[in-house]
């Protein structure tokens, strides 16, 4: 992988780890397109470190004041109904569902799970699903009103992500309107949710990958994984003022479109559903 291909998926990644289109079904079709192949899971896995950078900095305040509250309640200093200690609590047990899924399906995760005809599919169909919520929904509670059991369904709403088109934040985002949240809470607790999956995850592949016969490129996947913090950054803020005004029309029509691209260039040979161009 060169430095020009590194940096534009380091882009790629930020542009599109917030926004309901799928940074992975991106990633993987760039990849494709100007690298020559997918660059693969691990390597999407560690460049979100860089989005989740910007996620931690981002809601930065949000962040302290859910710690705080939660290991207050652990240590027995805050009571276990404190909004931000139950915030605590739900983002814990959301997170189970993810793990458990990952694990399980890890080698359809990296491999089967990866193919463009699947990833079309999944950008056209869940785009699909996100309207149809997104139009339904009445929106009856707020972020305070959170539970844990909540949380556990964001969670598995959340591990729908792990395949590529789907898109973490489209998943989360269509849990949440269909549990009564409105549009910019279901984003917000979206973003807190993934940290400490695409931490763990990102962890993990970057362990992995130190075993693999071929040293990684570290260098550029750490200068992909700086760009992808600061367009994540400005991609973060964009994001939450767009929710508060208007739906996911918009993103509905891209992941449409973005499927027929997909679906054309497949048919013309252009790309293959696996890693090769």
């Amino acid at each position: 992988m060169g430095w020009g291909v590194a940096l534009t998926l380091g882009a790629v990644q930020g542009l599109t780890e917030f926004l309901p289109v799928s940074s992975s079904a991106h990633v993987s079709l760039v990849g494709r397109l100007f690298g020559g192949r997918d660059p693969g899971a691990a390597f999407t896995a560690v460049t979100q470190l860089g989005t989740e950078a910007a996620v931690l900095w981002w809601f930065r305040d949000d962040v302290t004041r859910i710690v705080r509250g939660w290991t207050g309640a652990v240590t027995g200093r805050v009571p276990h109904e404190d909004p931000d200690a139950r915030l605590g609590w739900s983002i814990v047990a959301g997170t189970v569902p993810v793990c458990v899924v990952g694990a399980g399906l890890r080698h359809l995760i990296t491999g089967p799970f990866r193919d463009l005809q699947l990833t079309a599919a999944m950008l056209a169909g869940f785009g699909v699903v996100m309207a149809v919520v997104d139009e339904i929904a009445e929106p009856d509670r707020g972020l305070g009103d959170m539970t844990v059991r909540d949380g556990v369904r964001f969670g598995w709403a959340q591990s729908l992500s792990l395949v590529p088109g789907v898109s973490r934040s489209g998943a989360t985002i269509t849990g949440g309107l269909l549990l009564g949240y409105p549009r910019p809470d279901a984003a917000r607790y979206s973003f807190l949710l993934a940290i400490p999956a695409v931490l763990l995850s990102g962890a993990q592949q970057a362990l992995d990958v130190t075993h693999d016969p071929e040293p990684p490129e570290w260098c550029r996947i750490a200068a992909a994984t700086g760009v992808a913090f600061g367009t994540g950054y400005v991609v973060i803020g964009w994001f939450m003022h767009h929710l508060a005004e208007a739906d996911l029309r918009l993103f509905v029509r891209y992941r449409v479109a973005l499927a027929g691209l997909v679906a054309a260039l497949l048919a013309a040979g252009v790309v293959r559903p696996d890693d090769q161009v």
